[in-house]
């Protein structure tokens, strides 16, 4: 018997020919979100190899298509997942990405506006993403619920490494969190976290895990896109890919998104910027609550903020996005 898709609507993948790219489109197949997937990238010739190895997988069912017309691709596309943007290289931080990304992604949102103002979801990928991510919103004019970027990363990181320290199986630590701008100024919060039901606040400081390994923990939690690059000669692409679409498929309707996100947040502490928050990700859009942690977790959250801002700021003085109190004039929802 043939299993059910999520949806029948169009869900566009941006930047399909790369590797993030090509990686959510096979797993979006894989998930059965639904049969009406567009791959899109400017660069036909890869675009066309993407589409031939999927073709090649044998889904049942499906209506892949692909093309290098953006206006073809955003058509119609009620789910978009972007990771059209310039990858990150050796020695690059995702912040050195700004200026060429800032670009790319103030065309995104103008493209959005263009060809699927009523688009219900979009999920931002490309570096630095709470950047891009806002600019994208900035320009696509759309409200900020049906707008998120990827953060999880950072998360998922910090699980990876609590449980290798601990020689635990990965699912024994629980709501492991980091918050803020996802790069090198994150917030990583022990707060809520558990191993194997041990609050992990109760054990930093101890025999079992002291401050500076607690410290040294937190540098490789920070640096695991950097590693990767080291590993593999190339930034991150497996994880995101199904990371992002496992957000796509919470905004479908699907099973619940498990780990933060990055969102508008404009409550007065955190003004006129899009930064990971604790989220839920439905078919209403993604809503957020500002995390509680120590006073020294919400510094280090502050922290990151004001980082975001600057970023935000230069932007804004390239001329990518005019500045804070002339967004209504592009988007009225960004009050």
């Amino acid at each position: 018997m043939e299993k059910k898709f999520l949806t029948h609507e169009k869900l566009t993948i941006v930047g399909a020919a790369g590797m993030i790219g090509s990686n959510m489109v096979q797993t979006a197949l894989m998930m059965r979100l639904t049969p009406n997937i567009c791959a899109y990238d400017p660069y036909a010739p890869a675009l066309e190899g993407v589409a031939e190895e999927m073709h090649h997988c044998s889904f049942e069912g499906v209506n892949l298509t692909y093309t290098s017309d953006v206006g073809e691709a955003l058509s119609g596309a009620k789910y978009i997942i972007s990771s059209g943007g310039a990858a990150r290289k050796a020695g690059m931080t995702r912040e050195d990405l700004l200026k060429g990304n800032a670009e790319i992604a103030a065309q995104f949102g103008k493209d959005i506006r263009a060809y699927c103002p009523d688009v219900k979801h979009v999920v931002v990928v490309f570096n630095p993403a709470d950047i891009t991510g806002l600019i994208a919103l900035i320009h696509a004019g759309i409200e900020p619920s049906r707008l998120s970027t990827l953060a999880a990363l950072d998360s998922t990181r910090l699980q990876t490494e609590l449980a290798r320290f601990f020689g635990v199986t990965q699912d024994s630590v629980t709501h492991a969190r980091t918050y803020g701008g996802h790069g090198e100024q994150m917030a990583v919060f022990a707060s809520g976290t558990q191993i194997d039901g041990t609050n992990l606040d109760s054990l930093i400081g101890s025999s079992v895990l002291s401050e500076a390994q607690w410290a040294e923990l937190q540098q490789r939690v920070i640096q695991g896109g950097k590693r990767i690059i080291e590993l593999r000669g190339r930034s991150s692409f497996q994880s995101p890919a199904y990371l992002s679409v496992e957000m796509i498929r919470a905004a479908m309707g699907g099973e619940p998104f498990r780990w933060p996100a990055g969102v508008y947040v404009s409550c007065g502490k955190f003004d006129h910027i899009l930064m990971a928050m604790d989220t839920a990700i439905t078919a209403n859009g993604v809503e957020y609550q500002v995390p509680q942690g120590t006073a020294p977790e919400m510094e280090s959250l502050v922290a990151s903020y004001h980082h975001l801002c600057t970023l935000r700021d230069e932007v804004i003085e390239m001329g990518v996005i005019p500045p804070v109190e002339k967004w209504t004039e592009l988007n009225p929802y960004l009050k």
